[in-house]
């Protein structure tokens, strides 16, 4: 047996994502967080979802070191490999991993990540990778794994058929707290395929012994002691086989085969009151199960050996009318499959929210076929095609809600085009207007720079003169271009008037000329703060500008693109859950047809046995009528 190892395991991770000394305790990154939560919640799917496209996005960004997950980048890597393990992902979780052991991470991740590589390569059957995996573990190892990696490479080495190498290491796990009772029964499976019959033995019999509380430990303790009387009762040592199948719980899940088992190692030795006791407890449990089905043959079989043979035919009937029952109940549960109704039954999400769904598939009598497949369905294969039906399942239900979600989209985006589409031409119309008076504040702008640095080189006093001064040198030299005639007295006079009028004025500009330039360079910067703040307004009213549009405008064809994906995405999945859908049931109908068969052959048998049984029976009662 190969334990899996704890769930809990799985979520060492989760606890130090964000405790890494090189970053802050703080989680900075709320989509990373709700990643997380998903994952707790156990929705691997929606966790990989998320912090899929959150990576996707940081690694598009031109500035990554602003992006919040660049705080938690290398632990939502190492997380993304953990989603896509726990979401059976292998091929993706695995190139992750690896890039997680090649990169630059603390060497309790580093060895923690190696572990899972190596678990995942065993799981998907290739032991030399997984050993491989195994000798990248250097350093530092986390507390909560080490029993796990021995336990693991006990396992790999149990699997590639070198049993007392693996019997080495499972030696040593004998006393692990979370792997003693596992450890204990792979080391008499260990053993026993390497030919030490005695020593396997005196194993099975030690993990048939182990005291605990734990349900997994009781239960692979009962393992241990089936194995055990089975190896004993094909050895011919019936009564320390009946010894060992004595040990086995009456409520455990190996109940049922060590009461069958030991009614025949009792009957082996003629102890056939004994053998009636555990078949006539076997007899009276859940007639679906197998063995439950044999001792109901087996126990009238009992009574006919001590010639009980009225109660053996009670019994034999009983079995007839119970076989006959459930090959009915068998054929009709084969139609129920071909008609789907197994299928439908196994993706309700009232059953699945359960933890025991599988169980509580028993209690529902309009799917009567799975009341026969307990067994079937408790198989690993199985439980590996049932569980990619059921991911098929959850993926269609998200793509057919995306679509939803997609004419979601379309809704906003028109009502967002309705919203702006009214308002923005006057809102451009007052745009054009201001951008127009700012162009020119702007033009203005620079030639009053430019007049300014001009002027910081080559003093230009009648550039600084005020509108009143601008206006009267104008006039100077409108009254200068009119006084043509030099000789007229008059016009002399009016010329020495205005050179004494425009020598004040020439005075003044000169004299006031350093304090003016001084009250310019400042009354300009003042003008540069204010061109700033105009120039930031008009940027801020371009974005918003933009954004206003960007908001319902180049949407139609990327939302097309995405939904024509998602339909041709439902379709495929449509198609593999129909492919895997039909490979469910035929495997269900291949069970469910052995058991008819095996049944019809009970139920012959049981026929021919019971009326034996009324023959003999007869005849000892003629018998004692004869008797004087």
């Amino acid at each position: 047996m190969f334990r899996v190892p704890f769930p809990a395991i799985g979520l060492l991770l989760f606890g130090s994502l964000v405790m890494s000394p090189a970053r802050s305790d703080e989680l900075r990154d709320l989509y990373f967080g709700e990643a997380l939560f998903y994952a707790h919640r156990g929705l691997w799917f929606d966790a990989l979802e998320r912090l899929d496209t959150e990576i996707q996005q940081h690694d598009g960004v031109d500035e990554p070191e602003l992006d919040s997950l660049y705080y938690h980048i290398d632990d939502a890597e190492f997380a993304l490999g953990d989603f896509e393990l726990r979401y059976r992902m292998h091929h993706r979780a695995g190139r992750a991993i690896r890039a997680v052991l090649e990169g630059d991470v603390d060497e309790l991740v580093r060895n923690d990540a190696a572990y899972r590589l190596a678990r995942l390569h065993f799981q998907k059957g290739q032991y030399a990778d997984a050993q491989q995996a195994l000798g990248r573990i250097q350093g530092k190892i986390p507390a909560a794994i080490r029993d796990d990696i021995e336990f693991l490479r006990g396992n790999i080495l149990l699997a590639e058929g070198r049993p007392a190498e693996a019997a080495d290491i499972l030696e040593q796990l004998q006393d692990s707290a979370g792997f003693g009772g596992f450890a204990a029964y792979n080391l008499g499976i260990a053993l026993l395929q390497d030919g030490q019959q005695q020593a396997a033995r005196d194993q099975l019999d030690k993990a048939g012994r182990i005291v605990s509380d734990d349900p997994a430990v009781l239960a692979i303790r009962d393992k241990s002691n089936l194995v055990l009387g089975t190896v004993l009762l094909e050895s011919d040592q019936y009564a320390e086989a009946g010894a060992a199948f004595n040990r086995v719980r009456l409520d455990g899940p190996f109940a049922n085969q060590a009461l069958l088992s030991a009614g025949w190692a009792a009957m082996s030795t003629d102890q056939i009151e004994k053998a009636v006791v555990p078949w006539s407890i076997l007899a009276e449990r859940e007639v679906t199960d197998a063995a439950t089905q044999e001792a109901m043959l087996a126990l009238p079989y009992a009574y006919g050996k001590l010639d009980v043979h009225g109660r053996a035919a009670t019994y034999y009937g009983r079995a007839l009318d119970s076989f006959g029952i459930e090959v009915d109940r068998l054929n009709e549960s084969i139609v129920s499959i071909r008609e789907g109704k197994f299928l439908e039954a196994l993706v309700r999400e009232e059953i699945r929210h359960d933890k025991d769904w599988i169980i509580r598939l028993r209690e529902m009598p309009q799917t009567p076929e799975t009341y026969y497949l307990m067994d079937l369905l408790a198989t690993h294969d199985f439980q590996t095609g049932l569980q990619n039906y059921l991911d098929l399942a959850d993926l269609r239900k998200k793509f057919l809600a995306w679509q939803w979600s997609l004419d979601s989209f379309d809704d906003m985006v028109a009502i967002r085009h309705d919203h702006y589409e009214p308002l923005l031409p006057e809102v451009d119309q007052k745009f054009r207007e201001l951008d127009s008076r700012l162009r020119l504040r702007i033009e203005q702008h620079r030639i009053l720079t430019r007049r300014l640095h001009d002027m910081l080189t080559t003093p230009r006093p009648e550039f600084l003169a005020t509108r009143d001064e601008r206006a009267i040198l104008a006039r100077i030299e409108d009254l200068e271009t009119r006084l043509l005639n030099p000789d007229d007295p008059a016009e002399e006079t009016l010329r020495q008037r205005i050179r004494r009028v425009k020598g004040v004025l020439t005075w003044t500009l000169e004299t006031e000329y350093h304090a003016r330039l001084t009250r310019f360079d400042a009354n300009l910067r003042s003008l540069n703060e204010a061109m700033a703040v105009a120039h930031e307004q008009n940027e801020a009213y371009v974005r918003a500008r933009q954004a206003a549009t960007h908001s319902y405008v180049g949407y139609d064809k990327p939302v097309e693109r995405l939904r024509v994906r998602v339909r041709q995405a439902t379709e495929e999945v449509e198609l593999m859950m129909a492919r895997q859908g039909h490979l469910l049931e035929v495997v269900a109908i291949e069970a469910l047809v052995a058991r008819r068969s095996r049944l019809e052959n009970y139920r012959d048998k049981a026929r021919f046995a019971l009326a034996d049984s009324y023959d003999r029976a007869t005849q000892a009662q003629a018998r004692r009528d004869l008797a004087p």
